[in-house]
């Protein structure tokens, strides 16, 4: 059975995996929520409740959890250990870029194609296959692809999101600047880089107000 987790506690889990990769590089055999709280300045007590979500086992008394074991069990929570294949629409830039990421394969997520409206012939990226996009609605239902990543211009976002909707894709990793509309059922994650560059400006001009 899949333990509730609120998005929030989800989002921190990879920042713990990364700390808790750190301490197993420095032979730390044990970790308390309280050290990986003290790496990212947050509250002991809110780690000890994520935690407790998804670890396996209730730890040793004065020392905390196995660091190994926990690794994996939040590598097992996420998903990490198996593959889910992903295709990608639209292959300008950013594209390009993601297909070019090699370390997609170790958060469980592999691309497998992608397709772009300016080309139509075959070609390859880092030997991901790229495909002109009229042929994606049939190639993504008969590869059954789950997860489908929109790097395409606002205008076109939600078309290519109805065309992968259609395909079968349940889940959508939108990086377009514009709000998707999707049924109920549909996991959608908006990557706004606007909002993030907000949030770093407005953190600089704090610190000028400061200094």
């Amino acid at each position: 059975m899949i333990k509730e987790i609120s998005e929030q506690s989800l989002r921190r889990l990879p920042q713990y995996l990364i700390i808790l990769q750190k301490f197993l590089t420095e032979g730390r055999l044990y970790c308390s929520a309280s050290h990986i709280a003290d790496a990212m300045q947050i509250s002991a007590i809110q780690v000890r409740k994520d935690l407790a979500k998804i670890a396996t086992d209730e730890g040793v008394p004065n020392q905390g959890r196995k660091v190994n074991q926990l690794i994996r069990d939040i590598e097992t929570f996420l998903g990490y250990n198996t593959v889910s294949e992903a295709v990608i629409v639209g292959v300008g830039m950013l594209g390009r870029a993601l297909i070019s990421y090699k370390g997609f394969h170790d958060y469980g997520v592999k691309i497998i194609m992608g397709f772009d409206a300016a080309t139509q012939d075959i070609f390859t990226i880092n030997k991901t296959p790229i495909y002109s996009v009229k042929v994606m609605p049939n190639l993504v239902k008969r590869m059954r692809v789950k997860i489908g990543i929109i790097t395409v211009p606002k205008d076109q976002a939600q078309a290519v999101c109805n065309q992968l909707l259609d395909a079968g894709v349940q889940a959508i990793w939108n990086f377009a600047p514009v709000h998707l509309d999707v049924p109920e059922h549909v996991i959608v994650h908006h990557e706004n880089m606007a909002e993030s560059l907000a949030v770093i400006s407005n953190k600089l001009k704090k610190q000028g107000e400061k200094s």
